[in-house]
């Protein structure tokens, strides 16, 4: 239960920073990437906005751990719960873990890993996600005029990896079509010691009349060890006929993995 409160209270927060309201906070980059070996440090800075353009904001800085359900959904937990979680190793500068903002003001923030000499995990790869939430809820209205109260946290993921891991590999485990929800459904996993995003293309072929149909491409996000099923809707226009459908992974630096399904669409 404490999981998917958490896990809420992001989703609703981070709505708000982007959403109607002219109260919110930017933060920037979203995804901050390291790389460092055992007893070492590396610092990167991300960039925190008051994009009010009436109200000073008071913001505080905190760290939780963070994961990828089967869906590549985002999943949010307590600091130091996951055994790949890397909060412990995470500093922040004094100053910068409780600050105000005028509006229209920004901040830099230092973030520093520094990596334990010897590692009781075997992952190469560790996360965290670092919260800056804002203390004061102010005054604000929403898109139909009501008056709101309005306090927003924004997530920014963490990542790091040692120097040794490079290899990267997703493998395709099956690929089916679903008749009753009109959808591919590609089932895939992260065979590498590291994480590994792309675009998944999907072309259709009718093999009667040789038409051929290609979808929107759909980003994918995935750390090593994980399972993914991803559900690729067919256009409702498609007519019916026989088909194959090539599924293609791009996963960058020339890495590709590819499949093929034959099926009936009726």
């Amino acid at each position: 239960m404490k999981k998917l409160f958490l896990s809420f209270l992001y989703i609703i927060c981070a709505y708000f920073s982007t959403g109607y309201a002219q109260t919110g906070v930017s933060v920037s980059p979203p995804r901050v990437y390291f790389e460092s070996d055992p007893g070492n440090s590396n610092t990167q800075k991300v960039t925190v906005t008051n994009v009010s353009t009436k109200n000073s904001l008071d913001f505080a800085v905190s760290l939780g751990d963070w994961e990828y359900d089967q869906k590549g959904e985002n999943v949010m937990y307590p600091a130091n719960t996951l055994p790949t979680s890397c909060t412990s190793w995470v500093t922040i500068k004094k100053e910068d873990n409780y600050f105000t903002l005028a509006p229209g003001e920004r901040r830099d923030i230092d973030i520093t890993i520094t990596v334990p000499n010897k590692l009781t995990d075997k992952s190469p790869v560790s996360t965290a996600v670092l919260y800056v939430s804002q203390m004061n809820p102010v005054d604000d209205v929403d898109s139909k005029g009501a008056h709101i109260k309005v306090s927003i946290r924004s997530g920014i993921k963490l990542f790091h990896k040692l120097p040794s891991a490079k290899n990267k590999k997703l493998e395709i485990e099956n690929l089916v079509y679903n008749q009753p929800k009109n959808t591919l459904d590609l089932f895939f996993e992260n065979q590498g010691d590291v994480w590994t995003d792309g675009k998944v293309y999907t072309d259709l072929v009718n093999t009667q009349n040789g038409k051929k149909t290609t979808l929107e491409s759909v980003v994918f996000y995935t750390m090593p060890g994980n399972k993914r099923e991803m559900n690729i809707s067919l256009p409702t226009t498609l007519e019916k006929g026989k088909y194959t459908a090539s599924i293609m992974l791009d996963y960058g630096d020339n890495n590709l993995e590819m499949g093929e399904l034959n099926f009936t669409y009726e």
